[in-house]
């Protein structure tokens, strides 16, 4: 596990915890082993408050010292510059090129399946329907949700393209080129991780969400994902690379991190 760098001021990453993105962005920062905050963002009035500060309504944000960083990428590259320490960019030409195309790809192909499986997830898991809800839902709302039945959202979806078959062959066509890349390497570029490599683990956490306690998220989706492929023996090399990836950067404690929102604010502070 890489020690933590108290010696700079904290970082604060504003977020929403259930953000595939910013699983990208934490991935990171626990393999620089830079301290920071989780600032989960209140949908709505939270992301209000981000604009006044940042001009982006979106998360992932980083915050350092008196400076916001919009954009997983802007901040992979934002922490290279300002902590060069195990830097996550290479500066081979060719090998930043492939980085770069690499997380791209993660980033406008893997993640847009990933999220079409999560929907896919919603008609055949009553843990899904609530998991990725904001903190702040009410339960009868939550309890509305998981309980619809399956006849109903079986087809949600369909319309726009989003079957539960198509995306996951979709799904599956993503994980064997991944599959393939790492059948005789350690990392996605060679022996060293780099952006692409978290930007992958980061992105597939909605076709499978990690087991253990690495996000403060239901237990009953751990280990969970899209069926047919978060359970098929075809992709068992594949998770346990990123198993390995969790394992070997982050802490296994989840914490609780600080809301945004005034009206919202709980009293402790998580340090990841």
């Amino acid at each position: 596990m890489p020690s933590l760098d108290l010696e700079h001021p904290m970082l604060e990453l504003h977020q929403f915890e259930a953000s595939h993105y910013a699983e990208k962005v934490r991935l990171i920062l626990d393999y620089k082993g830079l301290a920071y905050t989780k600032v989960e963002v209140v949908p709505g009035i939270g992301q209000l408050e981000l604009f006044q500060k940042t001009g982006q309504r979106q998360v992932p944000v980083l915050k350092d010292e008196d400076i916001y960083i919009a954009d997983s990428t802007a901040i992979a590259e934002y922490l290279d510059r300002k902590y060069p320490e195990k830097p996550v960019i290479p500066t081979d030409p060719k090998q930043k090129a492939l980085c770069m195309i690499m997380e791209q790809w993660a980033d406008d192909v893997l993640g847009l399946d990933a999220r079409k499986g999560l929907i896919a997830c919603l008609s055949q898991n009553p843990n899904f329907r609530t998991a990725f809800l904001p903190a702040i839902t009410p339960p009868p709302v939550k309890s509305l949700l998981s309980g619809l039945p399956v006849n109903l959202l079986g087809n949600l979806g369909a319309p726009v393209g989003l079957g539960a078959d198509s995306v996951r062959e979709t799904i599956k066509h993503d994980l064997r080129y991944l599959s393939a890349i790492l059948a005789d390497q350690a990392y996605l570029l060679g022996d060293q991780p780099t952006l692409a490599d978290f930007a992958v683990a980061g992105l597939t956490m909605y076709i499978k969400v990690p087991m253990g306690s690495y996000l403060n998220l239901p237990e009953g989706i751990k280990g969970e994902g899209v069926p047919g492929v978060s359970d098929s023996p075809e992709f068992d090399a594949f998770w346990a690379w990123r198993d390995k990836l969790y394992a070997d950067f982050r802490d296994g404690t989840a914490t609780t991190a600080v809301s945004n929102s005034d009206s919202q604010r709980p009293t402790s502070i998580s340090i990841d």
